[in-house]
């Protein structure tokens, strides 16, 4: 038995201590904050074996070049003079052809199909009470040009074995006739599922304490001390811990970790907006709304709308006409939705961890034999937690992980 220390407590963090307390480790999760915000809490709770095209696309660097000139828009880089930012955006450049696309997507298919597959699996082994449907995901279109962009992911996501249907709109309404759409089609993915996060995250908290896990809120790591070959103990306000393995999952905040023991990982921060809408709104099916980049999630006992990517520095501040704009989305395809202004002013942001490539990273650092890292999901992090917390714990016990990691290398931008 070794005793490993998780730094982070998000949706990774905690994956990652249930698979390695599930072994007879002891475990111990140390997260910055009160355990109850953050991108883990705010995401859109949906699994998306669908999602397999990476944020480094064709496209993407003039999109974001013509996204800067307005910082209400679905995707924008706040410019700043900041060398990292500047070597992310060089690496996203150069990821962002078709060659990298067409080899990243049966990557991101397999880890998220995996991932589906472990939280069916929580679920139906019944020690974490959370909520969790599968109603698959409507790619909802209001222009040709969406069309045909999706109708090529449709053709790959079929060439991976993916059931995809095409939908008018009288066939999305016969699905989910309590609300219309003002759409011109959607693509209804059936692979999908969704979950509401903060009952996951709540009873996964719950589940580990019981299994004798230790999760200490406000413990913000100030240190890593190194001997040799190993980190050898961690540093916090309060107490000084000394693991033989460490797992840093700490999303946006891992690059800033890393460089305290002389490593740099191509890492910035994303941050989405989610906005509730409490009670029975009649949205029954996921969906994104293609061309707002906004998706809708029915969640137990209210309906989430969640969009934008803004990559800046680490902050919590909430721009309200980022919210403002993922509302007009949302009137402009449900036009009898009501987002009441209380809804609005309870808006809350979390920060993404993004790689330039849209792969996130998973592995050992190499001048330390015993830290781990697990970051970079992106917009993807929620789907694939439980997957990337088994890859974690079977690295940890030097064992085959369930899918080839060296497409998820941290040196792969070296």
């Amino acid at each position: 038995m070794k005793h490993c220390v998780i730094i982070g407590g998000g949706i990774i963090g905690l994956c990652t201590a249930y698979y390695l307390s599930e072994v007879g480790h002891q475990v111990t999760i140390l997260d910055q904050s009160d355990g109850r915000t953050g991108a883990s809490y705010i995401n859109s709770g949906i699994l998306t074996p669908s999602h397999i095209v990476p944020l480094a696309a064709p496209g993407m660097i003039s999109t974001g070049l013509k996204y800067m000139l307005s910082s209400s828009s679905p995707f924008y880089i706040k410019p700043r003079l900041d060398f990292d930012l500047i070597r992310w955006v060089w690496h996203f450049y150069k990821s962002a052809n078709r060659n990298h696309v067409k080899k990243s997507m049966p990557i991101i298919e397999r880890l998220n199909s995996l991932s589906s597959g472990f939280y069916q699996d929580l679920h139906k082994r019944g020690h974490l009470d959370f909520h969790l449907e599968q109603k698959g995901l409507l790619m909802a279109y209001k222009t040709n040009r969406a069309q045909d962009q999706e109708t090529r992911v449709v053709l790959e996501a079929q060439r991976l074995g993916l059931k995809v249907d095409s939908l008018s709109p009288k066939e999305v309404f016969a699905l989910q006739p309590n609300i219309e759409m003002a759409i011109k089609g959607a693509f209804q993915y059936h692979c999908d599922s969704h979950a509401t996060p903060q009952m996951f995250m709540s009873a996964m908290k719950n589940h580990l304490l019981g299994q004798g896990v230790s999760i200490v809120n406000h413990s913000k790591v100030l240190e890593l001390h190194t001997q040799g070959y190993s980190v050898n103990s961690i540093e916090t306000a309060s107490e000084t811990y000394h693991p033989d393995e460490i797992v840093i999952a700490s999303g946006v905040w891992t690059k800033s970790l890393l460089k305290k023991i002389g490593f740099f990982l191509p890492l910035e921060s994303g941050k989405g907006y989610a906005i509730n809408v409490n009670g029975t709104t009649g949205i029954d099916l996921p969906a994104i709304l293609m061309e707002a980049k906004v998706a809708v999630t029915p969640m137990h006992g209210f309906t989430r709308f969640g969009g934008t990517m803004e990559i800046s520095e680490i902050n919590s501040e909430i721009k309200h006409h980022r919210v403002s704009a993922i509302e007009r989305a949302a009137r402009s395809y449900y036009p009898s939705i009501n987002i009441t202004s209380k809804s609005l002013d309870q808006a809350v942001s979390g920060m993404r961890p993004l790689s330039p490539d849209g792969l996130p990273y998973i592995g050992r650092v190499k001048s330390f034999g015993n830290v781990v890292v697990a970051t970079g999901h992106g917009m993807m992090g929620w789907s694939l937690g439980p997957v990337t917390g088994r890859i974690c714990q079977q690295i940890i016990d030097r064992e085959s992980p369930v899918v080839d990691i060296a497409p998820l290398s941290l040196y792969r931008h070296s």
